[in-house]
């Protein structure tokens, strides 16, 4: 029988793993899901996903998809599949999907959020947050700064270097990226066509760095239009960092 594709949704605690891509030496997500699917399959099976996260990075909804042969509902392969997984991996939806679908390329935007607690973190919450001790964040100029990046920009001051020769298109666009305060939690929230290799953290980081009143607010535009990264800020904490949705085009209906 011809394979089939499925596009598959999980979620995922990324504390306890080397972020999502596979590697020499196993404890990836990508790792973890292709052990499972070769237990069940008895190939090898590659799997691909919306795109990579990093060590200690969260989601709520990451999305891949992988080719095999199944002769049944796609709902027995969830089950098989999702039964083997290890702790923090919960996969909680199995489709099939037409062939030209591709978790990356047919990705039309995410959504993130990165979570910022002013103080101490109680521990049921310290993996989720970055902890800041005793700062108040000035959430106004916060906002005020991020203003300046929303729409399409060249965001290779907001990017690093992930190595290896490959080079993302630096021209993203952000629809999105507003800073709010709940207590002492602390949400940074952006939307956009797409990111580059540690963009949301290091924008994270420029924010949080206004927030404190080390960087004025007008010194992010400045740094955006430098087209060039810089020391003046770091890239926040990974363990803030969530993946919260991956947006795709809606099918177009069929003509009757």
């Amino acid at each position: 029988m011809p394979e089939q594709r499925f596009k598959c949704f999980c979620s995922y605690d990324g504390t306890a793993f080397k972020g999502w891509q596979s590697q020499l030496g196993g404890g990836t997500l990508q790792d973890a899901i292709e052990d499972r699917l070769f237990k069940i399959f008895g190939k090898k099976i590659r799997v691909h996903a919306s795109g990579r996260t990093d060590a200690g990075v969260h989601a709520l909804e990451q999305v891949f998809h992988f080719d095999a042969e199944w002769r049944h509902p796609a709902r027995s392969l969830m089950l098989a599949l999702k039964s083997g997984l290890p702790e923090g991996l919960v996969l909680s939806r199995v489709v099939k999907a037409d062939g030209g679908f591709h978790a990356r390329y047919s990705a039309v935007g995410k959504r993130y959020a990165y979570n910022i607690f002013e103080g101490d973190a109680p521990a049921h919450l310290a993996r989720y947050f970055w902890s800041v001790g005793d700062r108040r964040l000035d959430i106004e100029k916060m906002n005020e700064a991020a203003s300046k990046l929303l729409g399409e920009h060249d965001f290779t001051a907001f990017s690093a270097n992930r190595g290896g020769g490959s080079k993302d298109n630096p021209v993203k666009t952000l629809y999105k990226l507003s800073v709010r305060r709940r207590g002492k939690k602390v949400r940074i929230e952006t939307e956009g066509s797409g990111y580059m290799y540690k963009m949301v953290r290091l924008i994270a980081g420029a924010l949080f760095d206004v927030g404190t009143g080390r960087l004025a607010p007008e010194e992010i535009g400045e740094i955006l239009e430098s087209k060039s990264r810089s020391n003046k800020f770091q890239a926040a904490p990974a363990k803030g960092l969530f993946l919260e949705r991956v947006f795709y085009k809606r099918p177009s209906p069929r003509s009757k």
